[in-house]
């Protein structure tokens, strides 16, 4: 399977593809919402946006894993921020953890999650060949 990442402008700046074409061959994968208020060791991470943004992406990459997928394979995933300031700081670690190879996203701030501690929420549909 080969990807294509239309890269635009503006949008390097902010971590993320305007769009990604796959071809070839690959198989879809559905990530549901992920989050990563507590560590690997059972450690809260409330109150920590960088933690639980740092955490739910191994969360991601973990259950990628299993599907024999990694997180290069995301093609797009919806972020969910409680709060508009964490955009920034988001955008950051995820071109820390990324590269250039962005996926395409959009984020969106919400008024609350299920569980008051979550701070970031991510879900995402990767292609696997």
């Amino acid at each position: 399977m080969q990807k294509t990442y239309v890269r635009g402008t503006w949008q390097q700046q902010r971590a993320f593809s305007p769009a990604v074409i796959t071809t070839g061959p690959g198989q879809m994968i559905y990530v549901a919402g992920h989050t990563g208020q507590t560590s690997d060791d059972g450690k809260s991470l409330a109150g920590d946006f960088e933690a639980q943004c740092r955490q739910t992406f191994r969360n991601i990459e973990k259950t990628l894993a299993e599907a024999g997928a990694t997180l290069a394979d995301l093609v797009t995933m919806t972020v969910f921020l409680i709060d508009s300031r964490y955009t920034t700081p988001m955008t950051e670690l995820r071109a820390e953890i990324f590269g250039k190879d962005f996926p395409a996203s959009a984020a969106v701030t919400v008024a609350g999650f299920a569980q008051p501690s979550i701070l970031i929420e991510v879900q995402g549909i990767a292609v696997k060949s």
